[in-house]
């Protein structure tokens, strides 16, 4: 009796098999041919659920997307605005090998979207998202009086933050391990909380 394959799992098995060659040989090598040798099928298999490079690219990068999303709707509620920014933070720099994989495959995709319009706008939903996202954090810690009430300045500074540390520990992760990423979040939420106190709060957030 042929054995029955689940199409869902097996686009998954074949998104981790993209990740693998990303990181290992990069972004140009992760071709049909290359995609399924390293998932252990046939190129006529892959087809069977990806019929181009192009389609299994956007379908890897939104995975990705997808994924970090996931991670973020499964944090538990937490009543403290600092707190609850340290987390969300964390799920967004790569303290751990999962972490690691999506920050080095994102950079390489959104490097690739530059000249590759089928992941364009991923790339800028992704883009979107996180600029959402950091106004959404400070909106809240401005609130609480741990943040500026110019939330859209101080939202635009903590993503080319959150971006220049995920850059420098896709560069040299020797150097940019948790500890030191964890730290660099508490010093950031620190600065914002020490900024927003010696500053007069006579201006309504934007």
């Amino acid at each position: 009796m042929p054995k029955v394959v689940d199409p869902v799992e097996r686009r998954r098995e074949l998104v981790g098999a993209v990740l693998r060659v990303v990181r290992r040989d990069g972004l140009e090598q992760a071709s049909v041919r290359n995609v399924a040798r390293e998932a252990g099928l046939s190129m006529g298999s892959l087809r069977h659920y990806f019929v181009s490079q192009s389609e299994l690219m956007v379908f890897a990068f939104r995975t990705v997307i997808d994924r970090i999303e996931a991670r973020l709707a499964r944090l538990e509620p937490e009543p403290d605005p600092r707190r609850r920014a340290e987390r969300v933070l964390a799920e967004l720099l790569p303290l751990d090998d999962d972490r690691r994989a999506e920050n080095e495959v994102w950079l390489a995709f959104t490097s690739r979207a530059m000249v590759d319009p089928s992941l364009r706008a991923l790339r800028d939903e992704g883009y979107d998202a996180l600029q959402a996202g950091c106004r959404a954090i400070l909106a809240d810690l401005s609130a609480a009086g741990l943040a500026s009430t110019d939330v859209r300045a101080e939202a635009e500074r903590l993503h080319a933050w959150l971006d220049g540390l995920a850059v420098h520990a896709a560069m040299r992760p020797d150097l940019y391990i948790a500890d030191k990423l964890t730290a660099a979040i508490t010093y950031h939420l620190d600065m914002l909380a020490t900024e927003a106190a010696a500053a007069p709060r006579n201006r309504r957030p934007r």
